[in-house]
């Protein structure tokens, strides 16, 4: 049976990780929050999972690494400085990095690039993304992981497509950009669109979240997909295959 160690354990996603995993052939080897040793729980455990906060992933990517130990992250919020710790982590080990681990965030990724790839530039891409009012950060991961989508299905980058902010007199939208646009509110788990709009017509992809227990399974499947991979960085869309 595959142990977990999870960081962030009394989180609201560490929480429902440990619920998650019993009814998965797994069992939590420990968890460990800000003020605990990761190292330890690194020790103990097959596979870690850190859904904690970005000050904590430097810590944890380094107790993975000595402990040569696989890890899922599934922190938002990174920054560029972020990634590339997590970059120098996977030439050691397996690393996961995901904004969302919902297996059907993961299908609409897929389905993000191969609309993008194939309607062309004659259509304009919107992100629409809605969560609790007590998220932090925006745009949220997922945002930008299918904005990342859109954009490689274009043929370019997110960070050279993304317009976030449109207040005021800002004219026209301009072609070949990708819109993202944040809602804060209530207690939504979490609401993404993706709206292709050409002239006459119109695509919706749209995925919600309405329990917060499909971000848990899903990254237990991830991570007991993980759990023995060598050395590399690696994505949701592999967990799916091909």
């Amino acid at each position: 049976m595959t142990s977990i160690g999870i960081y962030g354990s009394l989180g609201r996603m560490g929480q429902a990780i440990a619920a998650a995993a019993p009814g998965m052939s797994a069992q939590v080897a420990g968890g460990a929050d800000v003020q605990d040793d990761p190292l330890a729980i690194a020790a103990a455990a097959d596979v870690l999972i850190d859904f904690s906060a970005p000050q904590a992933l430097e810590a944890h990517l380094a107790a993975a690494r000595a402990a040569r130990k696989p890890i899922l992250v599934g922190t938002t919020g990174l920054s560029p400085q972020h990634h590339a710790l997590i970059d120098a982590a996977a030439r050691e080990i397996a690393v996961l990095q995901t904004g969302n681990t919902s297996l059907g965030i993961g299908l609409l990724q897929r389905l993000v690039r191969e609309a993008a790839a194939r309607l062309g530039p004659d259509w304009d891409i919107e992100i629409v993304e809605m969560h609790h009012r007590h998220k932090a950060d925006a745009p949220s991961g997922t945002a930008l992981m299918l904005g990342n989508a859109a954009a490689a299905g274009m043929g370019t980058t997110l960070a050279e497509a993304e317009v976030t902010d449109r207040a005021g007199t800002v004219g026209p939208r301009s072609p070949g950009t990708i819109g993202l646009a944040s809602l804060r509110g209530g207690s939504v788990v979490g609401d993404h669109s993706v709206v292709f709009a050409a002239n006459g017509e119109r695509i919706e992809l749209i995925h919600r979240a309405d329990d917060r227990a499909i971000f848990a399974r899903g990254a237990m499947k991830a991570a007991l997909w993980l759990a023995g991979k060598p050395a590399g960085r690696y994505t949701m869309d592999q967990v799916l295959g091909e």
